[in-house]
């Protein structure tokens, strides 16, 4: 996924354009490495507009949450960070700046009643059917901001949807029925399917080491790390029946059935057992735990094994990959016992001699032969080529190329309908698919699809108006930037 969006990164960011009040509900989320200190500082000066730190995390926050709609749980921190979201999310605030201040130059501006007008539809400030005020204030509250910014921000955004409206642009009715028949069209091919899987490449030794050698970098040891830790087992002391009624009166709707019903006294009465034991325990473990921090005790245990090889549980293993060496990790449970590690060392990667890479590298460099050999072939195949013809295919007849996978066919078809060449060859994944268009069809005009052009044509023609208008204008304005962006 994170390199399809890395592709198409630039295609992601124009369709984010008016980003309104899509924070609300979603809230802030965390950042890396930008700190401007006091939330009301500027990050930037565009003409004569200073963009706040809070403009710009809204603006970051707004288009996470846009790209966690469009990818759901695939999407996460981790991914923003590669796809270096804070740059694009700064560059698209930077882009309105541009905009907001031709719009003061134009003398445009937005009245109290328009913004009153769309404050009033925001579905979450409504209660009983109408704007609350209450419930206004504590939404925003709850998003970590107050009316004052969240009007500014609604004023903005509502700015630039008038610029935008001036410059809006649709396609005429002749261009939508060329673009029908056009998107819709249809080609006669042959085609035949050369896969990697079908080809036997004769592997030498030296050829691995070699490859191993070019590839040194891609052949490390996993990080390790070094720890002593101790284990102070599950205490199974005796408790009186009150104790055991007064806890579980205490906590009993943390004791429930797998239907979700609460289980009474007797059937509780082994897990209420088993919690108390579990806090004595628990104690305990603090107990030896504070002495291991003065060096009063010795951990029984030292080993030194792989993170990934770390048997505590994700969280655990999480913080003990975290540690500082030197420090010792608070008492957490592991099954029946409580365990306390110390840190020792943390062991870096290490490139594998070639014994040790040589698996690796033989797998790795069959893939690049088998790959090699396979283009050769489909070089040679194109040649003289005699493939089976499949009759009329459009961009969505995945079902009609036996040999791909609906993915594949769909990859292919839409690389073929891109294609300007009557004759060629087209990779999908391990195999190459040969092709010859024999005759080619427009389409016949479908009022059923005209919606779903009409939008597609002029979603295009208007983000390249703007995508033009925003490059002028950064000739128009200047341009004071505390950042520094990667391209």
């Amino acid at each position: 996924m994170i390199t399809w969006m890395q592709r198409h990164k630039k295609w992601l960011v124009i369709t984010i354009w008016i980003s309104t009040i899509a924070f609300i509900g979603a809230g802030f989320v965390g950042w890396g490495s930008y700190d401007f200190g006091s939330k009301g500082g500027a990050v930037a000066v565009v003409g004569d507009r200073e963009v706040s730190v809070s403009e710009y995390q809204r603006e970051y926050s707004s288009m996470y949450d846009q790209y966690t709609k469009i990818f759901g749980e695939q999407f996460n921190q981790e991914i923003a960070d590669k796809l270096n979201l804070k740059d694009a999310a700064y560059k698209m605030i930077i882009q309105k700046n541009l905009i907001l201040s031709f719009a003061d130059e134009l003398g445009l501006d937005v009245t109290n009643e328009e913004i009153a007008k769309q404050l009033v539809a925001i579905p979450g400030f409504i209660k009983d059917g109408k704007f609350d005020k209450e419930t206004y204030i504590k939404v925003l509250r709850q998003n970590r901001t107050n009316p004052t910014e969240f009007e500014a921000t609604l004023k903005r955004d509502l700015l630039l949807q008038k610029i935008e409206s001036i410059f809006k642009i649709n396609a005429n009715k002749s261009e939508l029925e060329d673009l029908n028949r056009l998107l819709f069209s249809q080609d006669d091919i042959s085609i035949d399917i050369l896969n990697s899987k079908d080809i036997t490449v004769d592997i030498k030794d030296e050829d691995i080491k070699k490859y191993w050698e070019s590839n040194k970098n891609n052949y490390k040891s996993q990080p390790a790390v070094s720890l002593e830790f101790s284990e102070v087992a599950l205490v199974s002391e005796t408790f009186t029946d009150e104790d055991i009624l007064y806890n579980y009166e205490k906590f009993r709707i943390d004791y429930k059935k797998e239907d979700g019903k609460i289980k009474t006294f007797e059937e509780a009465k082994e897990d209420v057992i088993k919690a108390l034991n579990v806090k004595a325990t628990k104690k305990e473990a603090l107990k030896k735990y504070l002495k291991l921090k003065k060096d009063e005790e010795k951990f029984e245990n030292s080993l030194i094994l792989d993170e990934s090889k770390l048997a505590y549980g994700a969280e655990n293993n999480k913080k003990i990959a975290d540690t500082v060496p030197g420090d010792i990790l608070k008492p957490f449970l592991v099954g029946d016992k409580y365990i306390i590690v110390k840190v020792l060392n943390k062991i870096a990667p290490k490139e594998l001699s070639y014994e040790k890479a040589k698996a690796f590298a033989l797998n790795d460099y069959k893939k690049v032969a088998k790959s090699m050999q396979l283009e050769k072939n489909a070089t040679e195949a194109l040649k003289k080529f005699n493939g089976t013809n499949i009759g009329l295919v459009s961009r969505d007849s995945f079902d009609k190329i036996s040999g791909l996978n609906k993915e594949e066919a769909l990859s292919f078809l839409n690389r073929l309908f891109s294609s300007t060449e009557k004759q060629g060859k087209i990779t999908v994944g391990d195999k190459v698919v040969l092709y010859k268009i024999n005759d080619a069809k427009l389409a016949t005009y479908d009022n059923t699809k005209e919606e779903a052009v009409k939008t597609t044509i002029n979603n295009l023609l208007n983000q390249e108006l703007m995508t033009n208008f925003v490059k002028n204008l950064e000739k128009r304005y200047e341009v004071k930037s505390s950042i520094n962006l990667e391209e």
